[in-house]
Order: C-alpha cells, then sequence, then structure tokens
C-alpha cells in the first residue's frame, strides 16, 4: 500500500513535469517565432532604398529651402538609424536572454514592446521616405524648370548665331543681354557647387526671370523690324510712285500736303529703328500701330480719289441732265397747278411747295455750274465733287419724289369730282326711294322729329350739290360732306324703317285687340288711347306700346307672336 502511493506520486511528478515542459518548449518557441518576426522587419528597414534616395537628392544640387528641407529629413533619418535601431536592437537582445532563461511572462511583455518600437521605427521611416520622395519629385521638376530655361538660352544663342540679320540695329543689345543671362547661369553654378544656397538660389530665379523676358523680346524684334526694315519702307515707295503718278494726272488731293504726310511716316519709321537698337520693344510696338494706321490713311486717300474720278466721270453729265429734267417737270408742274387753281381749291399749299422746290433745283445747278469749270481745270478734288453729286442725285430724288405726289394728287382731283358728283347722284336717288317708300304706306302724317331729320338730310344734299357746282371745287370739303351725307341718309334709312314697322305692327296690334274691345274696358280704352296716338300725333311708337301693353295683359304672349308673324312676312304686308 505505502509502495503504490509512492510510485503515484512519482508518476505524477513526472507527468507534471513533462506537462510543465512541454507548455515551456511551446511558448519559448513562440517567442522565438515573434522575435525572428522582429529581426526580418528589422532587416527589411535596413535593406530599404532610404540611403539610395539621400544620395540621389544629393546629387541634384539643391538650393534655398529645398536644401533646409533635406537637411532636416537627413537628421531624422540619421537619428532613427542610430537611435531607434539601438533601442530596438536593446530591446531585442532582451527578448532573446528572457525566453533562454524560460521568463516567458516578461519575454511576453518585452515582445510587444519590441513590436511597438518596431511599429513606431516603421510609421517614422515611412514618414522620412515620403519626404524624401516629394523633396525628389519637387526638386525634379525645378530642374526640369532650370532645364527650360538653360534649353532657351540655348535656343536663343543659336538664333543669334543663325538669324542674327532678323533682329537688325538691336542685334547688339540682344547679344549684351544674352551673355548677361548666362553669366547669371555661371554665377549659379559656382554659388550652388561651393555651397551657397540662398544667394545661389537668387541668382537661378533672376536668371531664369531674364531668360523668358529676352525670350519674348527675340521673339517680338524680328516681326516688328521686319515692318520697319520691309514692309513699310516698300509700302511708302509705292504711296510715293502712286503720288507722283496723280500729280502727273493733275489730280487734287483733298489734305493740307500730301507729301509731307510721306515724309512724317519716314521719320516716325527712323525713330522706330532707333528704340528697335535699344531694343524697347513696347515703344516700338506702339509706333508700328500708328505707323501703319497712317499708312493706310494714306492709301485710303489716293484710293478715293481714283474711286472717286471713276464716279465722276460716270455721273457728271447724269447731274447736268438730271437737273435739266427736274426744272422742266417744275414748270409743267407750276403750269398745271396753274390751270387746276382754276377749277378747284387747293388745300395742301401745293403751289408754296413746288416754288420750293425751284428753289432747291437752282441752288443745285448754281454749285454744279461751279463745280464744273473748277474739275476742269483741275482745281477741285475728285472726292469733293463726288460728294456733290451724290448730295445733287438726294435733293433731285427728293424733289422728284414730291412733283409726282402733287401730280398724282391734281390728277386725283378730277378723279374724285367725279366720283363725288356720282355718290352725290345716288344718295339723291336714295333719299326719293325711301321718300316713295313712306308715301306708299299711306301714313295719316309723320312725326315732326321725322320731318325735322329727313330736311336735314334733303339741305345737306343740297349743300353737297353747291359744293360740287362751284366755280372752283373744294375736294376736301366735298369729301367731307360726302361722307356726312352717307352718314345721315343711313341714320334716315334706320328711323323710316323703324317708324314704318312700329306702323305697320300699330295696325296689327289693333285689329288683334278689337276681339276684346268688348270684354275688357281696359282694352277699349288702349284701342281709343292708340287710334288718337297714331291718326292725329303720329306717335307710332308710342301708339305701338300702348296696345302692345294692353294686348299683353289679356293674352299674354300675343305681342311677341304677332312681332313675329310680322317681320317673317314684311315684304307682303309692308
Amino acid at each position: 500500500m505505502g509502495s503504490n502511493l509512492i510510485l503515484g506520486i512519482v508518476i505524477a511528478i513526472v507527468v507534471l513535469a513533462a506537462v510543465v515542459y512541454g507548455i515551456g518548449f511551446f511558448m519559448r518557441k513562440k517567442n522565438q517565432e515573434k522575435l525572428k518576426a522582429l529581426e526580418d522587419r528589422k532587416k527589411a528597414l535596413f535593406d530599404s532604398s532610404i540611403k539610395e534616395d539621400i544620395d540621389a537628392i544629393k546629387k541634384m544640387h539643391m538650393v534655398g529651402q529645398s536644401q533646409s528641407t533635406f537637411k532636416e529629413w537627413e537628421q531624422k533619418w540619421e537619428q532613427l538609424s542610430t537611435d531607434k535601431f539601438a533601442e530596438l536592437e536593446s530591446q531585442i537582445f532582451e527578448i532573446e536572454n528572457l525566453n533562454e532563461a524560460f521568463r516567458f511572462v516578461k519575454a511576453k511583455a518585452a515582445v510587444e514592446k519590441a513590436q511597438k518600437t518596431m511599429d513606431d521605427i516603421e510609421d517614422e521611416i515611412g514618414k522620412v521616405r515620403q519626404g524624401f520622395k516629394e523633396l525628389r519629385e519637387s526638386e525634379e521638376r525645378n530642374s526640369l524648370k532650370v532645364q527650360q530655361a538653360m534649353d532657351v538660352y540655348e535656343e536663343m544663342k543659336q538664333a543669334l548665331r543663325d538669324n542674327g540679320d532678323q533682329f537688325g540695329p538691336a542685334f547688339a543689345e540682344v547679344q549684351k543681354q544674352v551673355k548677361s543671362v548666362e553669366s547669371e547661369f555661371t554665377q549659379f553654378i559656382t554659388l550652388n557647387t561651393s555651397g551657397d544656397p540662398v544667394e545661389a538660389r537668387d541668382i537661378l530665379e533672376s536668371a531664369e526671370k531674364h531668360t523668358f523676358e529676352l525670350e519674348e523680346l527675340m521673339r517680338k524684334i524680328p516681326d516688328e523690324y521686319e515692318k520697319l526694315h520691309k514692309t513699310f519702307p516698300e509700302q511708302l515707295e509705292e504711296i510715293e510712285e502712286g503720288y507722283q503718278t496723280l500729280m502727273e494726272q493733275e489730280y487734287v488731293l483733298p489734305v493740307g500736303n500730301f507729301a509731307q504726310d510721306i515724309q512724317q511716316v519716314h521719320h516716325r519709321v527712323e525713330h522706330s529703328l532707333e528704340d528697335l537698337e535699344k531694343v524697347e520693344i513696347s515703344t516700338v510696338e506702339a509706333a508700328n500701330i500708328e505707323t501703319a494706321d497712317q499708312i493706310d490713311q494714306l492709301y485710303d486717300v489716293m484710293e478715293r480719289e481714283i474711286e472717286a474720278k471713276n464716279y465722276v466721270t460716270k455721273n457728271r453729265k447724269a447731274v447736268a441732265d438730271y437737273i435739266q429734267h427736274a426744272t422742266s417737270n417744275n414748270r409743267q408742274l407750276l403750269i398745271e397747278l396753274d390751270h387746276t387753281s382754276q377749277t378747284y381749291t387747293l388745300n395742301h399749299n401745293e403751289l408754296a411747295r413746288v416754288r420750293g422746290f425751284q428753289t432747291e433745283i437752282e441752288e443745285v445747278a448754281r454749285r454744279n455750274d461751279s463745280v464744273d469749270p473748277q474739275l476742269e481745270a483741275h482745281e477741285i478734288a475728285y472726292s469733293e465733287a463726288q460728294s456733290f453729286y451724290k448730295e445733287a442725285y438726294r435733293i433731285l430724288d427728293g424733289v422728284e419724289s414730291e412733283q409726282v405726289e402733287i401730280d398724282q394728287a391734281i390728277r386725283e382731283l378730277r378723279k374724285g369730282e367725279k366720283v363725288a358728283q356720282q355718290q352725290a347722284e345716288d344718295l339723291e336717288f336714295d333719299l326719293r326711294n325711301l321718300k316713295r317708300l313712306v308715301e306708299k304706306q299711306r301714313l295719316p302724317g309723320l312725326p315732326g322729329d321725322y320731318l325735322n331729320y329727313f330736311y336735314g338730310v334733303t339741305d345737306r344734299l343740297e349743300e353737297l350739290d353747291d359744293s360740287l357746282n362751284q366755280i372752283r371745287v373744294d375736294m376736301d370739303e366735298v369729301n367731307e360732306m360726302v361722307a356726312l351725307c352717307k352718314e345721315d341718309l343711313s341714320v334716315l334709312t334706320e328711323k323710316t324703317h323703324d317708324m314704318l314697322d312700329e306702323a305697320a305692327l300699330t295696325e296689327q296690334m289693333m285689329q288683334h285687340a278689337n276681339r276684346y274691345r268688348h270684354s275688357y274696358a281696359e282694352v277699349k280704352a288702349s284701342i281709343e288711347r292708340a287710334f288718337d296716338l297714331f291718326y292725329y300725333e303720329y306717335r307710332y311708337k308710342d301708339a305701338l306700346d300702348e296696345i302692345g301693353t294692353a294686348l299683353e295683359r289679356v293674352e299674354p304672349g300675343a305681342f311677341k307672336r304677332i312681332e313675329d308673324f310680322y317681320y317673317e312676312n314684311r315684304e307682303e304686308l309692308v
């Protein structure tokens, strides 16, 4: 019993020892794996290309702020690669010792601390690497810009060598400025190499600025020199030749002194060449614009005179003929007006207007008589004569237009009289027809207001006849009276038909009302009242209202029925 217990205890101890050893072995192996991972990460950091980035950036010869930024990142990298990596090495060494001593809990904590340090280092190195990347890319862009400036500079030098004659008098000054830019670039390289980044940056910026300014200058100078050296001189030569030809043909130019104007342009070109020699390009550009404008004006003067001569040659006789034509027309129109004024009243100042035309025509003729000898003697510019001819056409066209208008109005007077005469006859005929229509109805009498209106229309027609029979007919008055007569007759016609309808309807109503005469006293009284109004007072409308009201009281709807029947059969009843 005792030996079995001892054996059990021994076995339990062995098992426990095996378990403890197994756990220890597992934890130690796990820590070793984590330690290896840290070692691999550390090696990867040391194998990174940061050192290569630093060497590449150093070769860029940075200046100014870029160099300061580079030094800051380089110091950051040195701090990481010394202090932080040393701290990490120490932590890894501690982990190895703890793991070998089977102090697994402390080893685990040390691993976690080392992993945190590794994370921080990786993060910081990532920032450094990104900083170097941005700096390198920035410097590459800057280098490209510097290279572009250098390329432009080289192109300018080449342009001066190959096409120096295109710069004319500006060549020496441009060459001087190119050498000045070259000096700045040389100074920049010297300062940058010797390690004076601040001044090197200032010199570089100045060199770049002067390079691109000079490039713009060299781009403009050939064009402006071409104008001054070739374009303007050739144009001025052509103008001088043209001017000489015009003088030989005895042209008169409408300017103070054309030859002097040409010389002024020559002087402007000479002054511009002097400004170009000093490379005052903005002054030259502005002056060349004005010079081109002055040359255009000189061309315009000559071209206008040549065109004006053609116009004057074609229209000289035509203007003279037009003046004679207008004079003849006006004379004939005055005769027509004199004859017409004996028969018709002229209400639109026709005679005064035609006399005014004569004054205008005579003034045009007077000016033409002055221009003709001046043209013959070559004392007037063709453009001035052209201007007069166009003005003469405008005046004579206006006169002829109004002459035609007045002539047509005269002819319309005769036509209008015939039309008015016919209208007067038609109105009198219509009035007689109305009178016969009324007489045909054999009414007991006519209302006073109707008679007054009838006689008024008759009087108006008589006035119209009198106006048409005057020695001098006033057609404005006649036409106005015709319109009034038409309106009066229209109203009289309406009044006549209304009166006849009222009388006929009254008779129809009274005939129908007689059937109630003995049955209704009020109907009898209305019949008697309507009878008096109809036969003695001739108030047909009042009579119709009287009998119609009475009939409607005893036989509702009778009035409307009788009225409808009457209008449906009026042609037979009236």
